[in-house]
């Protein structure tokens, strides 16, 4: 079981529907004027559907009184990041007892720390994407204990970092990597042939801001995935599912993310959850609800029948991304395939 988070743009022209600002809309995979829902999906292997669905609301907007008048967004709602309303939303899953699942997100959660930290709280175990600059300790390594008590005042309790004895970037950490570190590990079968990449996993503990702490981050997983013939590593996830936690399982469980996407095709293209003129948030909410339901009930009707009847019959024919296309956090320069 996963829990998946993620937000979703709809791109819409001026200004006065609710939500609407000139931000990133994963859509069209560049920055335009659109509005962005944050959702969190519970996931099997073969199915997932949100239950959570809200939109977020820019800070220009949550500090413009008409606008939000106009639109009638409710008093309580107030400007949040994307990870604090998806940490809102997980947090209500928790409440209400769902199985707990995985969290998997994308580099723009995974980054977060405060995100993360908030996830191990709930005692919710995750693996998502960060960005290449992200840093860590090497393998083995931690900050310094505190300096040594002097004679007068209070002892010292903040970690330190010292010339020689610094974190890297996961990237550098990537490259330093020996060959023999990466293995060729294929993780699911695609549509028309196995899905297959190089992959290399080591224990570090993040380093974000620790010299501000009294004890060092965790250990948690670095996952790194290196096609075979680039120059440099593609991807970059931090996982704290159990040291125990073979590779391939690992790998299986970062790429299960993949499914949010085709169901956001699926809502969009095939159910209309892209089809909403209207210009106020209750409708909007309410839209999203009616779409969100009538796919429950489709993906349990398809549920009803053996996996190779879905693909023959009962799959939705949803088109491929827009020819321009760019994945969050992916590298500017496209990769050859």
């Amino acid at each position: 079981m996963a829990w998946i988070v993620d937000d979703t743009g709809f791109p819409k022209k001026g200004k006065h529907s609710v939500g609407v600002t000139r931000q990133y809309c994963g859509q069209v995979g560049k920055q335009e004027n659109c509005r962005v829902a944050v959702s969190l999906s519970v996931a099997t292997w073969s199915s997932s559907l949100p239950i959570g669905y809200r939109l977020y609301l820019p800070k220009e907007w949550a500090e413009d009184a008409e606008r939000r008048e106009k639109t009638e967004v409710p008093e309580e709602v107030e400007f949040q990041t994307k990870p604090d309303i998806a940490l809102d939303q997980i947090r209500a899953a928790v409440a209400a007892n769902l199985d707990r699942g995985v969290i998997l997100a994308d580099a723009a959660y995974g980054i977060n720390t405060e995100f993360r930290d908030g996830l191990t709280a709930l005692g919710l175990q995750y693996v998502m994407g960060v960005q290449s600059s992200m840093t860590v300790w090497e393998p083995g390594k931690q900050p310094l204990p505190a300096k040594p008590r002097g004679k007068m005042g209070r002892p010292p309790r903040l970690l330190q970092r010292r010339t020689g004895h610094q974190p890297v970037s996961v990237k550098q950490l990537a490259m330093s990597l020996p060959s023999t570190a990466f293995q060729e590990i294929t993780w699911r079968e695609g549509t028309d042939r196995k899905l297959h990449s190089r992959f290399a996993a080591v224990r570090v503990r993040p380093a974000h801001r620790d010299y501000e702490k009294a004890e060092p981050h965790a250990e948690e997983w670095l996952l790194i995935e290196w096609p075979r013939g680039e120059k440099e590593p593609a991807k970059y996830w931090v996982s704290t599912l159990p040291p125990t936690t073979k590779l391939k399982a690992l790998i299986k469980m970062a790429k299960h993310r993949w499914i949010i996407e085709r169901d956001y095709e699926e809502l969009k293209q095939e159910l209309g959850l892209g089809h909403f003129e209207g210009r106020n948030w209750r409708g909007f909410h309410h839209h999203a609800t009616l779409c969100i339901a009538a796919y429950g009930f489709l993906v349990a009707e398809r549920n009803r029948f053996s996996p190779s009847a879905r693909a023959g019959h009962l799959g939705f024919v949803a088109r491929g991304p827009v020819p321009d296309f760019r994945p969050r956090g992916s590298p500017r320069t496209p990769r050859a395939t």
